[in-house]
């Protein structure tokens, strides 16, 4: 008689010990300890090489963050701001450098394998969430590597289009938008995943290689950065400066939540610890200084343009070419579509690179098929995973009109940045470090995530209640509630000093960054009234590319399929 009571596998009383098992494998953290030999060896057959220095990480960053876009951003912004861009430009850095700094911690806390800020979050909270952050950077890059082909495809046909040869002979399906069909739903664009597919084989050739390419057009685009700064400051006229802020304080503020996204890119420095020679000292450096290269440049640029033209006279498509043409100096042009180029190959070149790094990161954790955890035993590059990436990319550039889903890319961008500061904070607690089944820990864990959450959501409703003009006053009671968080967080948490470079000020400076990011977020959510339709299309578009890769957890089969 005992022995009937042996419960089938597929009966129902089965079920609670299943799903208490996934959810125990979904809440549990990866804890790194490493070695000095792990920080600071080479390669071994399954690992990425130490090839990356100082130098090759700071073009790594300034690569990633200025592409076309500083020589369109700065004058289309510029149109609305006035000579007070520049100053929207110092704001948005300075909330950037907010970001690197928690960037910068956790990149020489963790300085021996690839993840970013998948990694961190898998540390600092826990898989599920991890793997959330993943899907989250995963959509980012895919469709941003793909908008990016696209405009570089459209750039280097207007290159080419300066030689009478081509001029007017190239067909729209080549590389001008794409030739579209069925009503815009299918976009063909032959010349994009053609590049795609070129960057790809460098980044599968060798780190070194392709660091060297990265290097020569990054040194490239920031010299005629520098040569257009230079020729422009002869063309400077101190009376456009006058009034510095005619539209206003507002107009400023707004446009620095626009130029924010124009810094983006800093962070992919971070995911290159595995080939960094000495982590822990030049990856810190590496984010904080690309970030203040691409600051200087940004501002050199905005002084110059609008010196050169009345703010109120700069175009809409080109709007520093075209000021250095009504100023005769058409030479500069050309420079600056040589400078777009390459400032979109390397764009494009690190973003893919660093894609695959990502993938790299959580093959090896078991949450994705094992052959994106292969390594090359001979180029030490994860040429799976590389060629995954430009597979998804080229098939979105190729066929579709991605642009639209750029625009919410950068909504992305802000919650990897928010996650990020949260957890620098979260590290830092001591209770991180005591039993995890003490009821005391969890009480104060969980404690300090509800006030992280109070600030995050006081920032999305200031940023609302400035969206649509409220009343001051809900500004104030937003930032009150804020501040009360986190001294609840001071407070009530105990903190610990990190290895390597410490962000100053915590738990104050992450905090004040997720207040801002998500500030940004209501600003970027609420500024495309057709919001809903781009998610839809996201979807549409990335299920399919993500069905492939499958789960090997059962956890995620939960929240994936």
């Amino acid at each position: 008689m005992e022995a009937k009571k042996v419960v089938s596998p597929n009966s129902t009383q089965a079920h609670p010990s299943w799903f208490s098992h996934c959810w125990s494998s979904a809440r549990r953290t990866k804890p790194l300890i490493f070695s000095s030999d792990t920080v600071f060896g080479g390669a071994s057959d399954n690992g990425l090489i130490r090839r990356l220095g100082l130098f090759d990480l700071l073009l790594l960053g300034v690569g990633a963050s200025i592409g076309a876009g500083i020589f369109v951003v700065t004058g289309t912004v510029a149109r609305d701001t006035g000579p007070g861009v520049t100053i929207s430009f110092v704001v948005a850095g300075f909330s950037c450098i907010l970001n690197a700094l928690c960037y910068a911690e956790l990149a020489s806390r963790f300085p021996a394998v690839v993840g970013g800020a998948y990694l961190y979050t898998y540390s600092a909270f826990n898989e599920i969430t991890a793997f959330l952050v993943f899907g989250q950077l995963m959509l980012d890059y895919h469709i941003g590597a793909a908008s990016i082909a696209r405009s570089l495809a459209g750039y280097v046909v207007t290159v080419l289009e300066l030689f009478p040869v081509f001029k007017d002979h190239i067909p729209r399906w080549i590389g001008h938008g794409g030739q579209e069909f069925l009503g815009g739903t299918v976009s063909i664009n032959v010349l994009a995943p053609i590049l795609l597919a070129l960057l790809t084989v460098v980044l599968c050739w060798g780190v070194g290689e392709s660091s060297i390419v990265n290097s020569f057009m990054t040194v490239t685009k920031v010299v005629i950065v520098i040569i257009v700064i230079f020729a422009g400051s002869f063309k400077v006229d101190v009376s456009n400066w006058s009034p510095f802020a005619p539209m206003g304080v507002k107009a400023i503020l707004t446009g620095a939540t626009v130029v924010f996204f124009a810094y983006v890119g800093f962070d992919a420095v971070a995911n290159s610890a595995e080939e960094s020679k000495r982590p822990q000292r030049d990856l810190p450096l590496g984010i904080i200084g690309s970030l203040i290269i691409c600051i200087v440049l940004y501002i050199g640029v905005c002084l110059v343009i609008t010196g050169m033209v009345p703010y109120h006279f700069l175009g809409e498509d080109a709007p520093l070419a075209e000021a250095f043409k009504s100023k005769g100096l058409k030479y500069v042009s050309i420079l600056i579509s040589v400078g777009a180029v390459a400032g979109l190959t390397t764009s494009l070149l690190v973003g893919l690179y660093v894609q695959s790094r990502l993938y790299l990161g959580i093959g090896r954790d078991g949450l994705l098929p094992s052959i994106f955890a292969k390594v090359h035993p001979t180029r030490h590059t994860p040429v799976h995973s590389q060629i995954w990436v430009g597979i998804v990319a080229s098939i979105l550039a190729g066929l579709f009109n991605v642009h639209m889903l750029s625009h919410i890319l950068s909504v992305g961008s802000l919650t990897g940045y928010s996650v990020v500061s949260a957890c620098v904070v979260t590290l830092r607690w001591k209770d991180k470090t005591s039993s995890r089944v003490s009821s005391r820990w969890i009480s104060a864990f969980a404690e300090g995530v509800i006030c992280i959450l109070i600030v995050a959501f006081c920032g999305f409703g200031a940023g609302l209640f400035y969206r649509y003009g409220a009343s001051f006053i809900f500004l104030i009671i937003a930032v009150v509630i804020a501040v009360l968080a986190v001294a609840a967080i001071y407070m009530r948490q105990g903190y610990t000093d990190p290895p390597g470079f410490s962000c100053p000020g915590v738990p104050f400076v992450p905090v004040l960054s997720i207040f801002f990011n998500m500030f940004l977020f209501a600003q970027v959510c609420f500024s495309h009234p057709r919001m809903h339709q781009a998610c839809l299309c996201l979807y549409n578009v990335c299920v399919p590319c993500c069905w492939p890769l499958g789960v090997q957890k059962n956890c995620f089969r939960l929240f994936v399929f």
